[in-house]
C-alpha cells in the first residue's frame, strides 16, 4: 500500500496553509497514495507556545472543519488522517486526530492522551486529556493506531494500540527546538525522539509513521523567541528498519510502499507478544513503586 505523509510549514494564515495542504494531498493522491497523513494541528500555527484565552477561538470552526476535510478525503479518494482542535463543550477542548474514510465518512477519532506542559509547549492550558482510550481506527486500508506527538514518548501507548490489533502506529507531530540551544543539545533531542519511536516499531513488530512540521514560528507573546520545527518525518518498518526520512527544513511529501504482510512475518520470527509475562506487570498501573 502506498502511503504519503505531508511535512509542511505554516503560511501565516489558516486559509493559505490549507490551500497548500490541499495541493499536496491532491499530488499525493494523483501519485497513487491510498493513505495520507497530516501533521499535528496542521491548519494553524502552533498556538501552544504561550497561554492565551483568545486562542480557544481557533476551535470554534470544529464542525465546519470536519465537513471540510471530509470533502477533501472524498474528492481525492484517500483515507486521510487529520489533526484538529476540538471544541467539545464550553471550556472543554481536545487535541483530536480525526480519520476520514475515502468516501468522506468519519472512520473514527483519537483524542490526545498525554498532554505536555513545558516552555513553548503549554498544551495543558488548552487540551483536556483524551477519554477515548487507545483504540485503533478501522479503515479500508487497515486498522490505524493513531496517537499524537507527546504520546510518542510512551511505550505503554504504543503497546496498548498493538494489543488492540493496530496494523501500524501513526503520530501526527509538532516538535522542534529553541535556536538558542547548543548544537549538541539539539542533536540529542532529535536523536532521542527518533530512537524512542524506532523502539516502538521493534517492540511491537509494526510500522511507525511520524510526520512533523517544519519552519520557524515566532512566539507572539514575545516571552520566548519561538520554535524551529525540525521536520525529520520518518517511517520505520516492523524491525525498526528506516524506510523513508524527511529533511530538517523542507516541505515535502514523503512516500512509502508499505508491505502489509511483513508485520506477520516479523512477529513469527520475534514473538514478543507471546513471551510477555503479563502476570508480573501489575505495577505498570502505579505512578511509581517505592
Amino acid at each position: 500500500m502506498k502511503v504519503a505523509m505531508i511535512q509542511q510549514k505554516y503560511y501565516g494564515t489558516k486559509e493559505a496553509t490549507i490551500e497548500k495542504t490541499i495541493s499536496m494531498i491532491e499530488e499525493a493522491s494523483q501519485n497513487g497514495s491510498k493513505l495520507v497523513i497530516l501533521q499535528e494541528l496542521h491548519q494553524t500555527y502552533y498556538f501552544c507556545q504561550n497561554e492565551s484565552v483568545d486562542a480557544f477561538d481557533l476551535a470554534l470552526s470544529w464542525e465546519d472543519d470536519i465537513k471540510f476535510w471530509s470533502e477533501v478525503a472524498k474528492k481525492n479518494n484517500v483515507v486521510l488522517v487529520t489533526s484538529l482542535f476540538e471544541k467539545r463543550a464550553a471550556g472543554l477542548y481536545h487535541n483530536t486526530a480525526v480519520v476520514f474514510e475515502k468516501d468522506g465518512s468519519v472512520a473514527g477519532k483519537y483524542r490526545k492522551m498525554h498532554i505536555p506542559d513545558d516552555p513553548g509547549y503549554y498544551e495543558k492550558f488548552y487540551f483536556t486529556p483524551g477519554d477515548l482510550g487507545f483504540e485503533p481506527i478501522k479503515t479500508s486500508v487497515g486498522k490505524l493506531g493513531v496517537l499524537v506527538c507527546w504520546d510518542q514518548w510512551y511505550p505503554e501507548a504504543a503497546r496498548l494500540m498493538a494489543l488492540r490489533g493496530a496494523e501500524m502506529l501513526i503520530y501526527p507531530t509538532a516538535i522542534g527546538w529553541f535556536e538558542a540551544d547548543p548544537h549538541d543539545e539539539k542533536e540529542r533531542q532529535r536523536d532521542a525522539w527518533i530512537a524512542v519511536q524506532r523502539g516502538h516499531s521493534v517492540a511491537n513488530g509494526l510500522p511507525v509513521l511520524t510526520v512533523n512540521r517544519v519552519g520557524f514560528e515566532k512566539d507572539d507573546s514575545d516571552v520566548l523567541a519561538g520554535t524551529k520545527f525540525w521536520g525529520n518525518s520518518f517511517i520505520f518498518g516492523p524491525q525498526g528498519e528506516l524506510l523513508v526520512k524527511g529533511s530538517e527544513d523542507q516541505e515535502e511529501i514523503l512516500y512509502c510502499n508499505l508491505d502489509m504482510q511483513r508485520s506477520e512475518n516479523v512477529r513469527r520470527w520475534w514473538p514478543f507478544l507471546r513471551d510477555r509475562r503479563i502476570e508480573n506487570y501489575g505495577d505498570l498501573t502505579k505512578r511509581y513503586r517505592d
